[in-house]
């Protein structure tokens, strides 16, 4: 059979697999344009979807570079929902998808310079202004990376975290979890606009959201591995890392970038979500870990101090 026949047949075997007609398709090719490099990546629309709100060119920078950032996002998301739709992950795969995450989270807290030395702080403090009262705990995405990532009880907020009954309901551990201390005063109950505007776009995605990764999470799936597989010591190293990664290195490069533009003159200005973003953001304080039994006592301790 020449390559011709066979990749015809093929082609029939697929189209035939979904009810379509092969020469249909072939036709099309007749008049469709061949591809080509702006087209497959969009380029004229991704250079369009900066909107800025001032005149200040560096807050081109500010916007562009949370658009990479969001994109990097959505990276992270695909690689982890592949270990978690995967029913024969094991410990190969899972290492592999692990540090293919934690690399995007290197890029992620290198690309920080360009935040912190890459714009004039003058320019971004009057720039900033126009922000209020957007935030960027306000990444949904980031949200759901967190919640793909180890089970609800560790995104609790530390003060309430020994109080919650790990089979709480999703509504109820959803008022608790570690970030609603950005937009939340706890004694009063009441909620910024900021976090009230986020929780009305995103609390119900959210909720599916978490109901699926109640069990497929990465902490979850690596607990239902095999023995022999959640003792292999590349694994264990890649989830080590990936953990450190993401709540200390990367955290703490996004915290020293904010402390650069927001400690003037020793104070502290606020953020233009309103929250207490030192605390909210420093992981001594909340000890956001996602997979706390890879950890000793003692490195949970530390959390955060030795850095």
């Amino acid at each position: 059979m020449s390559l011709d026949s066979k990749i015809t047949n093929q082609l029939k075997e697929k189209y035939t697999a979904i009810d379509q007609d092969l020469e249909d398709h072939l036709e099309g090719l007749l008049y469709s344009k061949p591809i080509t490099y702006w087209d497959y990546i969009q380029t004229d629309a991704l250079l369009n979807l900066q909107l800025p709100r001032t005149d200040f060119p560096d807050e081109m920078v500010f916007i562009m570079y949370h658009q990479v950032t969001e994109l990097l996002f959505k990276m992270i998301l695909s690689e982890i929902e592949q270990v978690a739709k995967n029913e024969d992950v094991d410990a190969v795969i899972f290492t592999d998808k692990i540090m293919r995450v934690s690399r995007y989270f290197d890029v992620l807290t290198s690309s920080f310079s360009i935040m912190k030395d890459g714009m004039d702080v003058e320019q971004y403090n009057k720039f900033r202004q126009t922000l209020t009262p957007a935030s960027g705990f306000q990444s949904a995405q980031y949200r759901k990376i967190e919640f793909a990532s180890t089970e609800l009880i560790n995104l609790i907020d530390k003060r309430f975290r020994k109080t919650i009954d790990r089979n709480s309901s999703y509504q109820n551990a959803f008022e608790h979890l570690y970030w609603q201390a950005a937009g939340k005063d706890y004694k009063t109950g009441k909620k910024t606009y900021t976090l009230t505007v986020f929780e009305e776009k995103y609390k119900e995605e959210f909720i599916r959201f978490t109901k699926f990764y109640y069990e497929n999470n990465l902490w979850s799936k690596f607990k239902s591995l095999p023995k022999e597989a959640q003792e292999n010591e590349a694994l264990i190293k890649a989830m080590r890392h990936y953990d450190y990664t993401v709540n200390i290195k990367w955290v703490m490069a996004h915290y020293n970038t904010a402390n650069h533009y927001l400690n003037i003159g020793g104070e502290t200005a606020e953020a233009t979500g309103g929250s207490e973003w030192v605390k909210y953001m420093h992981p001594k304080y909340q000890k956001r870990i996602f997979f706390p039994e890879l950890w000793t006592e003692k490195e949970i301790e530390d959390w955060g101090t030795n850095i």
